[in-house]
């Protein structure tokens, strides 16, 4: 049994929904099928679409699993049969014409019927339904494309003037009263040029009175003696009706043509930017400041749920609605002072002299501030808003993936934990358990020496199960990003003595300049990170010598943004790190060459760069010239008070 397909015709009109639902209900009833929604866009409606009206139709047919598609045509009923028999449908869904009665009789005299008359005459096999469609509302009649107010004033203007001084030609020579009509209807076709329709009716009126006081016989006097060219003086006021009806009508589709044009350009360039991925939302509020002529544009949102009594509440908690709806800043471009003292549009809002809100959805609104959008731009001030709608759905995804990839990473992390700990720990601790049990054994005798050397490798497995699972807690803590450093002015000094101890005398040698400049760190932090990063220089680079130092003048050649740095340097003279795998030494488990488990769970590095990053700073790897791996720390310099930098940027963290 062949599958149903759906064709639903739509106009771009803010009915389609009924349409579109009422397909939808159609195909429940059969085994499957296909919906198919068409926009038969003609030139006689474009003017009247809305960009999100357009967008709603579009989301519901996607949702309801159907596919959208938009076709041009000068003859709807033509293009939706066409469009049906292509696609091999088997029903058509088509709303009533909204037409009056009298232009439903025309329709039928002059173009055969209305649109859904000629689809059920002309779909053969293919069902077709036409659906009532719901009474239009009077209160929003169509706008005519206005001329402008200085061209309409012009044009009464030269509707007053322009007759008066042909007739004052006409009075330098003998002429006919055809002759005196044949010049003012020149007039008022140039009026209608310039003015529209209405000075040019003006201005025909005018003429005919010029004509008949001073060209047609009894001169001096209104009244027409001859029935000939009272005839003469009626056509003239019909025909210059006429032509003027005509040409404001020229005029008018000639502007808004290139108003069209205008707009076309403008969505082609935000098109081509939402293609390029260049279509910021601040982007878009920066065009729409050029393109409207506002001095501001914001987009507002109100939160989930209605707040607690009424009233406005101002600064970061946004603005309390009315209705309850609190409103709050979600982008900016210009001015946008004074906009918590309510908004002309948004719900509940008090109006803001000079601004116009353009809703993107039902908790979402467009606002543009210095200037009221007249109704003509309406439409392309509503393709910004649709425009707007899209990069807060990109806004909406990128922290849904972000979220994602951050779940992701710490679910690998927590197996790769629970996979060092049931294998990696079960070194140490089987030590501990076989010199412990040893020790314990009342049937063996041990000498001092062997006590000692037991005693001395429950001593060392134990630091080392210590090591472990503090490594172990660091990178969960940096995983979850619970690092909290308590930031201070910190002296490179204070903190190497105590990240060295515990290392036998003359393995690392201390180079530092005199009188190095504090950082801004956390002490315990910082002493960890160093401890680490000596930790591995000393197992992968054993005997070469380990030196720490900084630059000559204690501060790094980069800086931490927009703040000058200190620097210490760590460097071995080992084999060092392959230029491909040194961004893979900073991951978690990782071990150079693939080294043995007795080397440790490969965690000493990710740690301090986690820690560095968390107070603000860098950990890069550089090659040591003549052979090695030098580890450089940068840190911001610190300006004498606890956390100043984070003060001036960023609320300052407390330390855990």
């Amino acid at each position: 049994m062949a599958r149903e397909r759906i064709v639903i015709g739509l106009n771009g009109s803010d009915d389609a929904e009924l349409l579109i639902r009422r397909a939808a209900r159609i195909l429940e009833r059969t085994d499957g099928g296909e919906l198919v929604a068409v926009h038969v866009r003609t030139t006689g409606g474009t003017a009247g679409e809305s960009p999100q009206v357009l967008e709603a139709q579009r989301r519901l047919v996607n949702d309801l699993g159907g596919t959208y598609h938009t076709v041009s045509a000068t003859d709807p009923a033509r293009a939706l049969l066409d469009y049906a028999r292509k696609s091999s449908a088997t029903h058509i869904v088509v709303g009533q014409s909204r037409r009056g009665p009298l232009a439903g009789v025309l329709a039928g005299l002059f173009a055969g019927g209305t649109v859904e008359a000629r689809v059920v005459r002309g779909a053969g096999d293919v069902d077709v339904q036409v659906v009532p469609r719901v009474p239009p509302q009077r209160n929003a009649p169509r706008r005519r494309p206005d001329l402008g107010r200085t061209r309409v004033a012009i044009g009464f203007a030269l509707a007053a003037a322009l007759p008066a001084l042909l007739q004052l030609l006409l009075a330098a020579f003998d002429h006919s009263v055809a002759t005196a009509v044949l010049i003012q209807l020149a007039g008022a076709v140039a009026v209608a040029l310039v003015g529209g329709l209405w000075p040019a009716v003006v201005g025909a009126l005018w003429s005919s009175l010029l004509v008949n006081y001073f060209s047609t016989p009894p001169l001096g006097d209104l009244a027409i003696s001859d029935p000939q060219d009272l005839l003469s003086l009626a056509v003239f006021v019909g025909v210059s009706v006429a032509v003027a009806g005509v040409v404001d009508g020229s005029a008018r589709r000639s502007k808004e043509a290139a108003r069209a044009q205008a707009e076309a350009a403008t969505l082609g360039d935000l098109a081509l930017g939402a293609s390029r991925s260049e279509d910021t939302l601040d982007g878009i509020l920066a065009e729409a400041l050029d393109v409207f002529g506002a001095t501001g544009a914001g987009v507002y949102s109100s939160r989930e749920g209605t707040a607690q009594g009424s009233g406005r509440m101002s600064g970061p908690a946004g603005v309390r609605g009315a209705d309850g709806r609190i409103w709050s800043l979600v982008a900016g471009a210009g001015d946008t002072a004074g906009w918590e003292h309510g908004v002309t549009g948004l719900p509940g809002s008090t109006g803001l002299p000079g601004s116009t809100a353009e809703p993107v959805d039902a908790d979402t609104w467009l606002v543009l501030f210095g200037r009221e959008v007249p109704a003509m731009e309406s439409r392309l001030l509503g393709a910004f808003a649709v425009h707007v709608k899209a990069q807060l759905e990109r806004r909406q995804l990128a922290v849904s993936r972000r979220e994602v990839l951050r779940l992701a990473e710490g679910n690998s992390m927590r197996t790769a934990i629970l996979r060092a700990v049931s294998h990696d720990l079960r070194t140490p601790l089987a030590g501990i358990k076989l010199a412990a049990g040893g020790l314990l054994q009342r049937t063996v005798t041990y000498t001092p020496a062997e006590e000692r050397e037991l005693l001395e490798t429950i001593d060392e497995c134990t630091d080392r199960l210590d090591q472990l699972v503090g490594n172990l807690l660091d990178m969960s803590r940096i995983t979850a990003d619970s690092v909290r450093p308590l930031l201070g002015p910190v002296r490179w000094n204070d903190v190497i003595a105590p990240a060295l101890r515990g290392l036998p005398d003359g393995t690392v040698r201390v180079e530092l300049p005199a009188n190095m400049p504090t950082v801004e760190a956390d002490p315990v932090l910082l002493d960890r990170v160093i401890a680490n990063i000596v930790e591995n220089a000393v197992k992968y680079a054993p005997g070469s010598g380990i030196t720490i130092t900084g630059a000559s003048d204690g501060m790094g050649a980069a800086t931490l943004d927009g703040y000058p740095s200190g620097e210490l340097r760590i460097i071995d003279h080992g084999a060092g790190v392959p230029a491909g795998k040194v961004l893979e030494m900073f991951q978690p488990f990782q071990r150079l060459d693939d080294r043995a488990q007795a080397t440790g769970v490969g965690l000493g590095l990710a740690v301090a760069d986690g820690f560095v990053r968390a107070m603000g700073g860098t950990l890069t790897a550089q090659e040591t010239p003549g052979g090695g791996l030098t580890m450089v720390i940068r840190l911001a310099l610190s300006t004498g008070s606890p956390g100043a930098r984070h003060a001036a940027g960023q609320p300052r963290q407390e330390a855990t």
